[in-house]
């Protein structure tokens, strides 16, 4: 999965930005065009991507032919990559959720469900219906998964990648200052220079909010130097700070009608 969005919509993470990605000769940072083509040019024939103007850019590569369901309007992949779309909210996803058939009754979705197309479900209800914690709506997933919801009309972006470790995601930051999150490394390393990082497990990102951990969201989020094995400072990397403490817990969305962006302890 490859998900690429301007700027000024959404805006990259400052730490995550390494001044070595313009001073070294051997790597620079691409435009985010570049990065798109790279990503398709290294997948399979049955590539998806799509583009919203200069706001953002999404692709998929399901390794699958494609198929269909009434109720949305794109779905695509097996073998644990999904992709879908409805009412303009489309889903990356990424692993798979051993209680989807308890979350779909609960959440009131037939069984036919799929995991991507449960957590649109999931946003939508935390973006119109809220207040309900987002920390708590991700702690109820059981599996391993990482995935990047992009609300087009909301101009919004939510991300998350499960505190297991047994999913691999990565964002870093492209030439024009554009955000850039995937699950390929070697698509970030050659689109991010030295401007990446991992996306840290157990955490959620809200392009309004930020970074938190859902696993401690009480929490505040700290960046770590990161040196690789050429001695190069790169993006850095997120982690709980065990010692801070959350003492108000704001709202997402426009007119605050988002879930409230964690929850009291």
């Amino acid at each position: 999965m490859l998900a690429l969005f301007d700027s000024q919509s959404v805006p990259s993470p400052p730490e995550l930005q390494s001044p070595a990605s313009f001073r070294l000769p051997t790597a620079k940072p691409k435009l985010p065009r570049e990065i798109l083509d790279h990503f398709l040019s290294s997948g399979s024939r049955g590539a998806l991507s799509m583009s919203f103007g200069n706001a953002a850019s999404i692709a998929f590569d399901p390794s699958a032919s494609h198929s269909a369901h009434h109720q949305i309007e794109i779905e695509w992949g097996k073998n644990g990559r999904l992709f879908c779309g409805l009412d303009e909210m489309y889903c990356m996803f990424k692993g798979s959720l051993n209680n989807l058939s308890r979350l779909n009754k609960q959440y009131g979705l037939s069984k036919a469900t799929n995991e991507a197309m449960f957590v649109i479900e999931a946003y939508r209800t935390l973006r119109d219906r809220g207040p309900y914690p987002a920390d708590q709506v991700l702690k109820e997933l059981e599996g391993n998964f990482a995935f990047v919801v992009f609300d087009r009309k909301a101009g919004s972006v939510f991300a998350a990648l499960d505190a297991n470790e047994g999913m691999d995601l990565y964002w870093g930051t492209a030439a024009d200052g554009s955000l850039v999150i995937s699950d390929k490394l070697e698509v970030i390393k050659a689109g991010c220079a030295k401007s990446f990082a991992p996306f840290p497990p157990g955490c959620m990102f809200h392009s309004e909010r930020g970074l938190m951990s859902f696993e401690h969201p009480t929490k505040k989020m700290k960046a770590m130097p990161r040196i690789d094995s050429e001695g190069v400072m790169c993006g850095a990397n997120f982690k709980v700070d065990v010692q801070s403490r959350v003492h108000t817990m704001p709202r997402v969305g426009s007119e605050a009608n988002w879930a409230t962006w964690g929850s009291h302890a």
